[in-house]
């Protein structure tokens, strides 16, 4: 398991997560992004959808 501060926590695969309302999610990737901060649109799995853009060079 890594973590890394802001972002999310990365685990060896495969994974099987079990959600709060008892629901089970899977993945069989080598690397799983854990969502850390429960804002990402395909939690548990980290999307980066809730993070700020970084203005155009």
């Amino acid at each position: 398991m890594i973590l890394d501060p802001g972002g999310p926590v990365l685990v060896e695969g495969p994974v099987e997560v079990t959600l709060p309302d008892g629901r089970v999610a899977r993945s069989d990737r080598f690397m799983v992004a854990l969502c850390a901060c429960r804002r990402s649109r395909s939690y548990p799995w980290c999307d980066t959808s809730h993070r700020r853009r970084r203005a155009p060079d």
